[in-house]
């Protein structure tokens, strides 16, 4: 199975002061880190940026010039220029700290469901692994839906994969989150 990966970084973060992804946690920025657990399984890794210039590493980067009208535009906007690929993997650059091994799971997992998403206990997170039939139902979104919408729409035929990662929940939006985690 061919698998790609999509970065959502396009964003702005006022009440970080910074962009996102050029946080650090173990010695790597958020998008460093992210890059590389996706780089292990994904032949192709697209970051989609917008509101700011970053160094994108071993992956290709993306502009979305609409990235003011949300993040399910950067995810459109990635979709667009993936590789041709078998499924693909999302996450928002702020949740940068899931295990290679969740993400090997959800790959060897997805079969011929339309999602493979993981979860611990009764809680999901990310990333999430779509299959590329789902492709076009995100691009035919208006910019004010939410990728949610989708995902919603297949619960009954989703993947759900048990892991032992809480790193699927982190989801650094704030400075006390960012503080938690350095800490941590």
């Amino acid at each position: 199975m061919r698998l790609g990966a999509i970065v959502l970084a396009g964003g702005e973060s006022k009440r970080m002061g910074r962009p996102k992804a050029s946080l650090e946690v173990g010695g790597e920025t958020f998008l460093d880190r992210i890059v590389r657990t996706f780089g292990a399984v994904c032949e192709d890794v697209v970051v989609v940026t917008g509101a700011h210039e970053l160094p994108v590493g071993a992956a290709r980067r993306v502009e979305n010039p609409d990235w003011r009208l949300g993040q399910l535009t950067s995810l459109q906007a990635g979709l667009r220029s993936i590789g041709t690929c078998d499924a693909a993997f999302f996450t928002p650059v702020d949740c940068p700290l899931f295990a290679a091994a969740t993400v090997e799971r959800l790959a060897q997992s997805i079969g011929e469901a339309p999602f493979a998403i993981p979860r611990m206990g009764e809680r999901r997170g990310h990333p999430v692994l779509a299959s590329a039939a789902v492709f076009p139902e995100f691009l035919a979104l208006p910019p004010d839906a939410r990728a949610s919408d989708v995902v919603h729409r297949y619960v009954r035929r989703t993947v759900y994969v048990d892991v032992d990662d809480p790193g699927i929940f982190a989801d650094i939006d704030t400075p006390e989150d960012y503080a938690r985690l350095v800490k941590a």
